[in-house]
């Protein structure tokens, strides 16, 4: 993540970081990602039941796609220069907007809503997220991210 002062990041609250750069979302990460939480739901593993459902071919879990923010995030968030560590506060309002199609490829929208104390040494930053699926209307997800800084 790029490195900036405190107060270049507090003048970003309120205004979009950007883009994240295209992640492709395939089905060997799909099923990757199925492996590594129990997930075997076949609308995520086979291609031939899947393609008889509505969606028309395997799709993605929504946790997937919630679990790249991380990688996305690398892109644009900043963080303070003075930051020892940073790590996952959690998440508000998390909505599944549209499937992610086996193939496609998505990337982040990030806007900076909060930069807050939450205890000494520790900051509390939000960040309204969107990712978006290429070529599609409809946004894969919307979620407000919380990560937690020491410095």
């Amino acid at each position: 993540m790029p490195v900036a002062s405190l107060d270049d990041i507090r003048a970003k609250v309120g205004h979009p970081l950007g883009a994240s750069g295209w992640i492709e979302v395939g089905q060997d990460r799909i099923t990757a990602f199925a492996d590594a939480t129990d997930d075997h739901q076949f609308i995520h593993i086979d291609p031939a039941a899947a393609a008889q459902t509505p969606f028309g071919s395997t799709i993605a879990h929504g946790f997937l796609s919630l679990s790249l923010l991380s990688r996305m995030a690398a892109d644009v968030m900043q963080v303070p220069d003075t930051a020892k560590m940073a790590v996952n506060y959690g998440l508000d309002r998390v909505r599944f907007i549209a499937p992610v199609r086996s193939g496609k490829r998505v990337r982040g929208h990030f806007t900076l809503d909060a930069v807050d104390y939450k205890a000494p040494g520790q900051l509390l930053l939000k960040h309204t997220v969107t990712v978006e699926i290429e070529g599609e209307e409809r946004p894969a997800l919307t979620a407000q991210w919380l990560g937690l800084i020491f410095t």
